[in-house]
């Protein structure tokens, strides 16, 4: 089989993780191919996402790295186990591969917790707030890449609508909430949209008041995607280049202390409604 020429970022996480394992067992990729009966490129293969392995192949190479993290040889060695291709690939030709990445994250992810201060988290977003959105990029788009755009921030939504939706914890500072991006009113539609999905199962949307003062990082977007163990959490954070993954743990635990922070300065869920609803009346 040859080498995948464009690994997801899933398979550049196993291949990742199985690095680090590696690393810390203090064994080269040469030594580790050896207990394959394969060679160093393999091993390097692997590692970079381009090769896939089995699931036996996995705990193989944890017994050689002796690693004894069953909860995480357990997780690594379900990501094997995805043969099928997510709906996300059907844009493949469509959209950036880093937009792919953003809904298999999602998708995969046991709770996400976001925080945005000029726009609607996207997992939140309207069909007309989105389209809004799209339609303000620099340098302009076609009508036909908005809309596909579009089509694919609906479908990411998916996410809270399955038979064990995903829990979601979102901080939306009141900047957002007072941005009429599309007119009045979409920018209601929007409003009143958050509204409803807060009222959802394991749904918690809370608003970080202007009041509030001084609040954690330059205004950027973070989202904390949490992984079924603690070492394959992830971070997407939103640049005007594109989208940027990370996974050190260090890198995890300063959004995991500006989430923290953002959590203490919200407003409570009530009364996260009533500016909601305030915010609408002044429209």
């Amino acid at each position: 089989m040859p080498p995948r020429s464009a690994p997801t970022a899933r398979q550049l996480r196993l291949g990742a993780e199985l690095r680090k394992m590696r690393e810390r067992a203090g064994m080269t990729a040469r030594e580790a191919g050896e207990l394959l009966s394969a060679n160093q490129a393999r091993i390097s293969n692997i590692e970079t996402g381009r090769f896939g392995l089995s699931e036996q192949r996995v705990r193989t190479l944890a017994h050689n790295y002796a690693c004894t993290d069953e909860a995480l040889v357990q997780a690594l060695v379900e990501m094997t186990g995805e043969r099928n291709r997510g709906w996300w690939e059907e844009y493949r030709d469509l959209l950036p591969a880093s937009q792919l990445d953003l809904a298999e994250c999602e998708h995969h992810a046991v709770t996400v917790r976001m925080a945005t201060v000029l726009h609607v988290p996207g997992l939140l977003q309207t069909d007309g707030y989105a389209r809004a959105l799209f339609r303000g990029a620099v340098p302009p788009l076609a009508d036909s890449d908005v809309e596909h755009r579009v089509s694919y921030r609906k479908r990411r939504q998916e996410i809270f609508y399955r038979p064990r939706p995903t829990p979601y914890e979102g901080f939306v500072h009141e900047a957002a909430l007072r941005m009429q991006f599309g007119g009045r009113d979409t920018a209601r539609e929007q409003l009143q949209h958050i509204l409803d999905m807060g009222e959802r199962p394991g749904m918690s949307i809370r608003v970080v008041p202007f009041t509030s003062g001084v609040f954690p990082g330059s205004g950027q977007s973070v989202s904390y995607f949490a992984g079924p163990v603690h070492q394959l959490d992830t971070v997407q954070l939103d640049q005007s280049h594109g989208m940027l993954l990370l996974d050190a743990e260090a890198q995890l635990e300063k959004y995991r202390q500006l989430l923290d922070r953002m959590e203490s300065i919200a407003l409570p869920m009530a009364k996260s409604r009533d500016l909601i609803h305030h915010v609408i009346r002044d429209l």
